[in-house]
């Protein structure tokens, strides 16, 4: 996708917000961020396309085991400023570690209680 030619890019993003747009049965969408980078440009673009297709998104901070503990709650609260103000962004940031398993079950009862009607 980063490495595609822009008229590609602009296409397969027309694609993807056409189909986005109008998904009643579309709850919610887990965007994944590398917590070793929190969100970048490419983060940002995405939420934006949520965002202008009223897609409702929550944010989750992956291999949060590669950075220092300490750090988390820290690149948490960064993250929540930064999603803040985005109209289709849920306000609760999960952090997982797929190696350490940690956070996984919060993440599955998120799902869960979306998928459910919660």
């Amino acid at each position: 996708y980063a490495s595609a030619p822009k008229d590609k890019v602009d296409e397969w993003t027309k694609l993807i917000y056409e189909y986005l747009q109008g998904r009643v049965t579309l709850k919610r969408v887990y965007v994944l961020i590398d917590a070793r980078h929190g969100i970048k440009a490419k983060d940002e673009e995405v939420l934006t396309l949520l965002d202008k297709a009223a897609v409702s998104y929550q944010v989750v901070l992956t291999k949060t085991d590669k950075i220092k503990a300490a750090g988390v709650p820290r690149l948490i609260e960064e993250t929540l400023a930064k999603i803040k103000k985005r109209p289709a962004a849920f306000p609760v940031v999960l952090a997982t570690s797929s190696e350490k398993a940690a956070g996984l079950d919060e993440l599955r009862a998120a799902i869960a209680l979306v998928a459910n009607g919660g």
